[in-house]
């Protein structure tokens, strides 16, 4: 069968900007497939998951499977709002954690029952966690939004691709921006979604 493969979120495959000279997450899953099938990115820069509801308009009718990374971009912009609070209260701040999480867990589910509805393979991705420069309790931040992330995929039978185990080098993060993929970590991206999109994977299991 030709595959159409659609790539929809953030920066994270769309990151063509933070590899001059070098190929995207899109260029590497193109020339790393057989001639007969296709892939299109639909996913943007910035995107957090309120905005990729939008992107689901873009789909094209003959796309046969569809690969999401979306909650990075979320995850900033909590820790924008909690980490710039002083406080000596930790039940405040896991309450206030706990508040947008809630949220972050209600969008997060829709947009992907709605892929779902589609009735195509759907992969979905972790938040990586091995980003240069960030801190100890940025990292353990991450983890509530990867729980969101892991319980959703397996609870709505997403396959799920587990960037925290695949990027996990200085080397798979941009120069440009140590928040986005480099070159080499794009690829390691590229090949972890062809291989849980081959023909004999089980569409209900963790790729890492």
């Amino acid at each position: 069968m030709t595959r159409h493969i659609v790539l929809l979120g953030d920066s994270i495959f769309d990151n063509a900007l933070y590899v001059p000279g070098g190929p995207s997450v899109i260029e590497h899953i193109r020339r790393l497939l057989p001639e007969s099938d296709r892939a299109t990115l639909i996913a943007l820069d910035g995107a957090t998951v309120s905005s990729v509801f939008r992107q689901l308009e873009r789909i094209p009718d003959d796309a046969t499977h569809l690969v999401l990374s979306a909650g990075g971009n979320d995850a900033l912009w909590m820790a924008g709002n909690i980490f710039s609070q002083e406080t000596v209260d930790i039940r405040s701040s896991l309450q206030r954690i706990a508040e947008l999480l809630t949220e972050f867990t209600t969008e997060y589910r829709r947009l992907v029952r709605d892929l779902r509805e589609l009735r195509l393979p759907l992969v979905t991705c972790t938040v990586y966690d091995t980003v240069p420069g960030l801190d100890s309790s940025e990292t353990a931040g991450l983890c509530v939004f990867n729980d969101t992330i892991t319980r959703t995929a397996f609870e709505l039978g997403t396959t799920l691709i587990d960037l925290r185990t695949i990027c996990n080098e200085t080397t798979d993060y941009s120069s440009v921006s140590p928040i986005e993929p480099s070159a080499s970590g794009g690829g390691k991206i590229a090949r972890a979604i062809l291989n849980a999109l081959s023909d004999t994977h089980d569409f209900c299991r963790v790729v890492g």
